[in-house]
């Protein structure tokens, strides 16, 4: 078996996010609770924990975006991509920030977008031009 990740979050409305999860990102799910539900997010658990309240967000600077620093997502192939933006404009999700290509021309050139869930968890879904340089930093920066 290949490593999979879990990770658990908080939301403010369990339903919300069962539809979101379950209607806009495709997942399915798994066990629940009157607190909680496991999602499957492409081979990987995510657990949508019910909180009362959400504190503010901090941001960072990147590729001349303000990024949300605690956020999650999925790496996936350019086209898979490509068809989960248009999912999402068909769902009517509004972006935090718009699908776009970021470090055009260098190592890690990668399609990106940023959005929320119902709760107001920061999600990335991006793409690699050349999936061999997920990690690959090719001595540049990237301020």
């Amino acid at each position: 078996m290949n490593p999979r990740f879990h990770l658990a979050f908080p939301v403010t409305d369990l339903e919300a996010a069962r539809r979101f999860y379950l209607d806009v990102l495709g997942c399915r799910q798994g066990r629940d609770s009157e607190r909680w539900v496991d999602f499957d997010f492409q081979g990987h658990q995510i657990t949508a924990h019910l909180v009362d309240d959400r504190p503010g967000e901090p941001t960072n600077p990147v590729d001349g975006k303000q990024v949300p620093v605690r956020h999650f997502g999925l790496i996936l192939e350019w086209g898979a991509w490509e068809r989960m933006v248009e999912r999402l404009r068909a769902a009517g999700v509004d972006f935090l920030i718009e699908p776009g290509v970021r470090f055009k021309g260098k190592t890690g050139e990668q399609a990106t977008c940023f959005f929320t869930d119902p709760s107001g968890n920061a999600l990335e879904f991006k793409a690699f031009r050349d999936d061999a340089h997920v990690f690959d930093t090719g001595n540049a920066r990237y301020d």
